[in-house]
């Protein structure tokens, strides 16, 4: 589908990502509890809310407070938190706050002054959820993968942002992706371009056109398989998409036309064959003397 590109500027320095600690300076213990601040310390309350529509944000937030050197090394950070409205306790001074949601992110200068203050950032970012299908049949989740890709000067698997498994939310800027969409592990694959709005759910679902077919090798049609059987699958054209060996291996296809060469103790058989969309079946080669 065509669909116009946008997407928001990333933060001019990334912040990796790590488990969640308390709402503390790393160096500090723990307050107890019903305490807001310390000797020396005011509070910096933070939330942040999306961009379009200004509702809040409840979950899936990585805050982080940096403090900038002043030699020129990269940002220190001093608390961290997973809560959706934390509160810092901290010194006054100057601080760069740091709000992660999934892929998405925003950043804030920060002048704490004694009295405290409560500081907002606005992040474009949305949620994709991915499925995949043979015609109106759901494919099974542990069948799936996709790879998630921002398009890059006409190339549209041009940076990848990440991988996720179906039904999974992933949290992204807003804009337009491009969704790779693998159904086992050869060449069943679909490609879409997805939008991702800002505060809202994208479900999607990559239609794919393929089957699963169980490779035999048999001494008559209806046979017993024999086993340790070495098996290539090849385009017409000779290409090789998947092999295995087995007596009955499964493979996941791409609608369309192949060769299976079946490989038994020094000998080698073969047969053509079609796969259609959705038509699960087995494809018997037949050793013949």
């Amino acid at each position: 589908m065509a669909l116009l590109f946008s997407l928001t500027a990333a933060i001019a320095q990334i912040v990796p990502l790590s488990p969640s600690r308390p709402n503390t300076p790393e160096s500090a213990p723990l307050p107890a509890p019903g305490n807001t601040a310390t000797i020396g310390s005011a509070n910096l309350s933070a939330s942040a809310q999306f961009a379009n529509d200004r509702k809040p944000i409840r979950s899936g937030l990585v805050w982080r407070v940096l403090i900038e050197s002043v030699d020129g090394s990269p940002p220190r950070i001093v608390a961290r938190s997973n809560d959706a409205e934390p509160i810092f306790s901290l010194e006054p001074g100057s601080y760069v706050l740091h709000a992660a949601y999934g892929f998405a992110s925003g950043t804030k200068r920060v002048v704490l002054g004694p009295q405290g203050t409560r500081e907002q950032i606005a992040i474009s970012a949305g949620g994709l959820i991915l499925a995949g299908s043979i015609g109106e049949t759901p494919i099974q989740a542990a069948q799936l993968s996709f790879s998630i890709f921002v398009p890059l000067q006409g190339n549209s698997e041009g940076r990848l942002v990440g991988n996720a498994k179906a039904g999974e939310l992933i949290r992204l800027p807003e804009g337009t992706y491009h969704v790779v969409s693998t159904y086992g592990d050869s060449n069943a694959i679909q490609r879409a371009d997805v939008t991702v709005e800002s505060g809202k759910v994208t479900d999607a679902t990559l239609h794919h056109r393929a089957a699963r077919v169980t490779l035999k090798l048999v001494a008559s049609p209806g046979g017993e398989a024999f086993a340790g059987t070495a098996f290539s699958v090849l385009t017409p054209g000779g290409d090789v998409i998947r092999e295995a060996i087995g007596a009955f291996p499964q493979v996941i296809l791409a609608e369309g036309d192949y060769v299976l060469i079946a490989r038994q103790e020094g000998q080698i058989f073969s047969k053509d064959f079609k796969v259609e969309s959705g038509l699960d079946r087995d494809i018997e080669v037949i050793a013949t003397k």
